[in-house]
């Protein structure tokens, strides 16, 4: 690992004064080997606060330890964490970096439910590189620059134009249908978070103060899930993959989807500015390995989602839902001008709810390491925003799935294969945003059958479309025969 970073503390040894007098009897020898105990301990905490792994990597520079700080449960950073550490892609780099240079590079993986606690770790020196959220990012950038330990944000893991990544849900058989039945209620999210970022815009959109018309829980998600649960919390506003999760389980159902926002939400991969600079080439090393990770994702989605489901505990069916060919994050290393745009937008908010002070978000941004990884065609990948259908069947038994251009070519699959589906999923009709077909609040309007993730866009839906009517998914799966 790097040297101390700038703004670390430094330890000196201990003063004369509080070092016990040597005996008159002492030899030179023992007297030295009594000072060295008494600095040993003052020692070994500026070697703690450096962080560096070793004594070893700080002496020779032969061994460097890179440590890197992910979420594993937050699954659209899964390209720089957990599926990244699947493959190994990013220590077989180090490989071939240390025959490069002639050193010897470890990695160790550090888990975290959310972004602050990497971004403790970062300006402390002791995580090297690390994925967050867009709201995290901007903290991270904040509180790196304000410790004298700056951050650059250099590559993105999973994004979603429409925001559609954080979901506010309520309990299956709520009485609330929209935003406006919050008011007054009990509301679960994790402040500073995208998530977050998502109840406070969206409430604010329906005419309604996030700090005064709800009571809001500053909870973890699974302490918010939990709230959920037991009824001490009517709403929840969590992002990737708690609303999916808790639905697929039956648990929750969705209440406001993010995507109808419009605005990107994106994660991204942060680096501890000296250690880009000490370590350029294993910043370089880890966004290569970070392209093969996102290139296998897309090659094998289903085998991706097994590995991250293995690794995490999650269905496979949930981490398809956010990750597969057509899922809710689309999985590009390149910072797109769409995300740091939303990135500055997003400053905005965190400044308004005193979470942080200025942030320059240009200054912030660093597409140096991730342009050297692409070449010459960098400019084509970060202007390209392609994504596969999202309507899919993943049957029982089958190592694919099945894509369609619409509901009811889905919906008569489906239909054809009753007891064989794994998982179905849809995209709203107006927001786009990929739900399980199961789950989804279905309208027929004429002909066609058109399904919803939330109520709310649903009932939207039914007011401006005279004669149109909300079905069941069990007769939209029989009128779709």
């Amino acid at each position: 690992m790097s040297s101390r970073p700038t703004g670390s503390p430094f330890v000196p040894s201990p003063s004369p004064s509080r070092r016990p007098p040597a005996p008159s009897s002492a030899t030179p020898r023992a007297a030295r080997r009594r000072a060295l105990a008494a600095a040993l301990p003052a020692v070994l905490l500026a070697a703690s606060l450096s962080g560096c792994g070793s004594a070893a990597d700080a002496s020779d520079d032969k061994t460097v330890t890179v440590t890197v700080g992910y979420q594993s449960k937050t699954i659209n950073t899964v390209t720089a964490g957990t599926l990244l550490r699947s493959l190994g892609f990013f220590e077989r780099a180090l490989r071939a970096q240390g025959e490069r240079d002639g050193r010897t590079y470890k990695v160790r993986w550090q888990d975290y439910a959310t972004g602050a606690p990497i971004t403790a770790q970062m300006v402390a020196g002791k995580v090297d590189i690390g994925s967050m959220g867009d709201f995290p990012l901007l903290i991270n950038a904040a509180r790196g620059r304000q410790l004298h330990a700056p951050t650059r944000l250099v590559s993105v893991t999973g994004y979603n134009l429409r925001g559609a990544l954080n979901t506010i849900v309520t309990k299956p058989g709520s009485g609330l249908r929209s935003l406006a039945d919050l008011r007054g209620k009990t509301v679960s999210s994790s402040v500073g978070s995208a998530s977050d970022g998502t109840l406070v815009r969206a409430l604010r959109q329906a005419g309604i103060d996030p700090e005064h018309d709800i009571h809001k829980l500053n909870q973890q998600p699974a302490v918010g899930a939990s709230a959920l649960q037991s009824g001490s919390a009517d709403a929840l506003s969590q992002f990737v993959a708690w609303p999916g999760l808790l639905a697929f389980q039956g648990k929750a159902q969705a209440l406001y989807d993010g995507g109808a926002l419009g605005l990107p939400t994106f994660h991204g991969v942060t680096v501890r500015d000296a250690f880009a600079a000490q370590r350029p080439a294993v910043v370089r090393a880890f966004l290569t390995a970070q392209r093969e990770a996102t290139r296998s994702l897309q090659t094998h989605p289903v085998d991706a989602a097994r590995r991250v489901a293995e690794a995490t505990g999650l269905p496979p069916e949930v981490v398809y839902l956010y990750n597969g060919a057509g899922g809710l994050a689309t999985f590009d290393p390149t910072l797109k001008p769409q995300l740091v745009a939303a990135l500055k937008k997003d400053v905005t908010v965190l400044r308004a709810a005193k979470l942080t002070g200025p942030v320059n978000v240009d200054s912030f941004v660093n597409d140096r390491y991730v342009k050297q990884s692409y070449g010459s065609g960098y400019a084509k990948a970060r202007n390209s925003t392609a994504h596969p259908s999202p309507d899919e069947v993943w049957l029982r038994g089958e190592d694919r799935t099945h894509s369609f251009t619409g509901p009811d070519a889905l919906l008569r699959f489906a239909a054809a294969h009753h007891g064989k589906v794994r998982a179905a999923y849809v995209a709203d009709a107006t927001t786009g945003t990929r739900w399980f077909a199961d789950k989804a609040v279905w309208v027929r309007d004429g002909a066609r059958l058109l399904p919803f993730a939330a109520r709310a866009t649903a009932d939207a839906w039914t007011r401006k479309h005279r004669g149109a009517r909300p079905l069941s998914y069990a007769a939209a799966l029989e009128q779709a025969r």
